[in-house]
């Protein structure tokens, strides 16, 4: 074979042999006009902030001197009050304990109803409450500090009377009239001593449900379809109800340590009450029997009162 025809040869060989070599690189390298698509991370939905149990719920009523009289029978007393410039009451606070408030408001020229006003929960953390919500797509009003000293905003719920539900959350912050009359106004006669559910009478408790679970973060309790427990750790629960037969009132219960103290309680201040048990059935099919004392306000709210767990 002549040199030519050999380097000929060889040449071919070598730009077959490089070919080869690249071909088999392709199957490493992607091509650059073809990337390798991503998979973006999965991420669980943001649970809502915990909510550290139920601040307080207000109502409106005939007289406010009246009331605190009542609830004085009950063994709480008022812990401080807001007052107009005519020096007429215009908010009482009634303490049941160092977290929990029932607030009484008058009647006024413009407000003329009696009843339920709204549901307050505190939070641990309010700003990162008030922006989960804004992430639902729900609009809450901006955090501000209110009168009390106390961080607060509130939302709009759905329909509850003739209006939408006005939602509360507060935030005790140091220095607050709230914060500054910890452990003091606890007298030993109180009925009970945790606010533990509150009644809320919708118009559609169905929707009110959904909304309650799905937007706020609430959780179902399988004893009681009606019972929905607050985000977080606590044992606090709403309870969302028709309007009828409830209507404008507030119904709340009370957990009572000692239900024949609280009884003795009522019958040394002539506290018309009526005391009964009921059998209740829990998700896991065993039944307990609840012993149950119930009260009732000058206006005809309701105040239960249960042995504590």
């Amino acid at each position: 074979m002549s040199l030519n025809r050999i380097t000929h040869t060889r040449s071919a060989l070598t730009r077959i042999a490089l070919l080869a070599f690249a071909t088999s690189l392709s199957a490493f390298v992607p091509a650059q006009t073809s990337p390798a698509p991503t998979v973006k991370p999965t991420t669980a939905p943001a649970a809502v902030p915990p909510i550290k149990g139920i601040a307080h719920i207000a109502i409106r009523v005939k007289d406010i001197a009246a009331s605190l009289a009542f609830y004085h029978k009950l063994g709480f007393d008022q812990a401080f009050a807001n007052t107009g410039k005519d020096g007429v009451v215009s908010q009482s606070f009634i303490k049941l304990n160092d977290r929990q408030f029932i607030e009484l408001y008058p009647l006024t020229d413009r407000d003329t109803q009696v009843g339920f006003l709204h549901l307050c929960f505190e939070g641990a953390d309010l700003i990162a409450i008030h922006d989960y919500y804004v992430a639902e797509s729900l609009t809450p009003i901006s955090v501000r500090t209110a009168g009390a000293g106390n961080l607060l905003f509130t939302m709009k719920g759905l329909q509850q009377f003739a209006e939408p539900q006005n939602i509360e959350y507060t935030q005790y912050m140091p220095g607050s009239k709230h914060s500054n009359d910890f452990g003091q106004h606890l007298s030993p006669d109180r009925v009970g001593d945790k606010m533990t559910v509150v009644a809320l009478a919708m118009q559609d408790p169905a929707a009110a449900r959904t909304f309650y679970l799905n937007k706020l973060g609430f959780t179902p309790d399988p004893a009681n379809p009606a019972r929905l427990s607050l985000p977080g750790t606590t044992s606090e629960q709403v309870e969302i109800v028709p309007i009828d037969p409830l209507g404008r009132r507030s119904s709340i219960i009370l957990e009572s340590t000692n239900l024949d103290k609280a009884a003795a309680q009522l019958t040394r201040q002539q506290v018309e009450f009526q005391r009964a048990s009921a059998t209740n059935t829990d998700a896991d099919g065993k039944s307990h029997t609840i012993d149950m004392i119930s009260v009732t306000d000058p206006d005809g709210n309701i105040i239960r009162l249960q042995s504590a767990h």
